[in-house]
């Protein structure tokens, strides 16, 4: 079975400058040795991956800290696709 293919969205990528900007590059240099590759093998499981709830069902969040990146997968053409990211607090 092939991997998934990593997609960033706009808003993503500009949550990620944020992040960046904020004094957090680690986080950013964390999400693309660690997580990217956990992602492209196996999106759904994980200590850190949770599916969301209600109407937001077709999303997942990974977790990293108090930080929270969302995505969405597309089986189909093995895609996951990174929608946004941010902090806890106002994550939800």
């Amino acid at each position: 079975m092939t991997d998934f293919r990593i997609f960033e969205t706009e808003q993503f990528q500009k949550d990620l400058k944020q992040i960046a900007r904020s004094g957090l590059p680690k986080l950013v240099s964390k999400l693309y040795e660690y997580v990217y590759p956990q992602l492209r093998s196996n999106p759904v499981t994980g200590s850190n991956i949770k599916r969301l709830k209600g109407p937001y069902s077709d999303m997942w969040r990974y977790r990293i800290g108090a930080w929270r990146f969302f995505y969405k997968i597309d089986e189909k053409q093995r895609i996951v696709s990174m929608i946004a990211a941010s902090h806890r607090s106002s994550a939800y």
